[in-house]
């Protein structure tokens, strides 16, 4: 890739970063869904993640993050991504791709716990169903989106719809988000 090119593509990132961390209810709410994370996992809740592609690997580095260690020692954090391949295609296949996550949000989702979606057009029909399932469960559901928000704004308690109009773009900040949470919670919960 030509220097040039490169260029473009960090200037892109920081344009992107920049239209986000200048909205100040945006990083308001990043703190306030911090602060819902941290409260259910001190009230014995967990912490449920689910995403479809690139999303879902960002589900599953957030949940090893709070299962493992972010930055320094603490006690492990409840908290599991839909990411077992077994779950997903046992259930895709005997009730079709849109129930893979509502089933298991069913399955493992407790009043009190939290369900963070991934979403970067907010149109994934598994994910809206995971929402509603959420819901009836009577989880917190807080999202991460992109593009508009889509089908998916306004269906969850808390949601962050961030600027980019491409995935990778959207997925940078979605990761920062989860990455801001981690030590949101760390800060908040006693080590």
């Amino acid at each position: 890739m030509p220097p040039e090119s490169l260029r473009r593509c960090f200037a892109d990132a920081a344009r992107v970063l920049d239209a986000f961390q200048s909205d100040a209810e945006a990083i308001a709410t990043v703190d306030r869904c911090a602060g819902v994370l941290a409260e259910c996992l001190r009230a014995g809740g967990k912490v449920l993640a689910c995403g479809n592609g690139g999303s879902l690997c960002d589900a599953a580095h957030f949940a090893e993050e709070l299962t493992g260690r972010f930055r320094n020692d603490r006690r492990p954090l409840a908290a599991i991504a839909c990411a077992d391949a077994g779950h997903i295609t046992c259930t895709a296949n005997d009730y079709g791709f849109e129930f893979v996550f509502s089933r298991w949000v069913e399955a493992l989702g407790r009043k009190g716990d939290c369900l963070i979606l991934l979403s970067t057009s907010g149109n994934s029909p598994n994910i809206l169903r995971a929402a509603d399932a959420g819901k009836a469960v009577g989880l917190t559901t807080i999202s991460l989106l992109g593009k508009g928000g889509g089908v998916m704004r306004g269906r969850c308690t808390h949601e962050i719809v961030v600027p980019g109009e491409t995935s990778d773009r959207i997925q940078e900040l979605h990761m920062l988000i989860l990455h801001a949470w981690v030590e949101g919670i760390e800060v908040r919960l006693p080590s």
